[in-house]
């Protein structure tokens, strides 16, 4: 079944199901054997989440769904680069998905670590420093801005985090301006479990 969905149904489908999750009520949907099968020619998922890579994220079954509901890519403090980039334009171009989330939460450790090598001026070693220097703009900007909380930078971040996607590729930019698409920035908070709306841009 091919679902095209609005920005706006797609992202009411996602809230649907956080609250489900929230009130310890899933549902699970599309993960049986059935499903499986009638997945194997083709995907029609109706959003594209792209997260941070903490283990407590896991975008399926914070917003309760299944096999070819939702592409996902990931990584560590939710880092653009290329591969990211061609991933969700993939989604976009190719797929027709019309919903882009941005998804960070509290407590980060990849926006925790960028703020400590802000203060202390000390960078990490290893490929662990590309990922600080990708966050550090969003943590200057907050500590600019008098917020001091690790917290208030993921925010900081997931809005940066979209903006920066939609400066960056012509295929998400166009299909936003078209009404096709939007991106919206959540923030979760792994003790309620609730993704909170932050940001959002396109038709919504």
């Amino acid at each position: 079944m091919t679902t095209y969905l609005t920005p706006a149904l797609a992202w009411r489908r996602l809230r649907e199901g956080n609250e489900r999750f929230v009130n310890g009520e899933t549902s699970h949907p599309n993960q049986d054997a059935s499903r499986r099968s009638s997945l194997v020619e083709n995907q029609h998922p109706f959003a594209v989440i792209f997260g941070c890579s903490d283990s407590r994220l896991a975008a399926e079954i914070i917003f309760d769904v299944g096999l070819g509901d939702v592409f996902v890519v990931r990584t560590a403090g939710q880092v653009i680069d290329d591969a990211v980039l061609g991933s969700l334009e993939y989604s976009i171009g190719v797929l027709g998905v019309p919903l882009i989330v941005i998804l960070g939460h509290d407590s980060c450790g990849a926006v925790s670590a960028t703020k400590s090598a802000v203060e202390t001026g000390q960078m990490p070693a290893g490929f662990i420093r590309d990922l600080v220097e990708r966050i550090t703009p969003s943590v200057l900007t907050s500590l600019r801005n008098d917020q001091t909380d690790v917290n208030d930078m993921v925010v900081e971040h997931v809005k940066q985090t979209s903006e920066r996607l939609v400066d960056s590729s012509r295929v998400i930019s166009d299909a936003i301006s078209s009404g096709k698409a939007a991106v919206i920035g959540l923030s979760y908070s792994l003790a309620e479990g609730r993704a909170n709306l932050v940001s959002g841009i396109g038709d919504l």
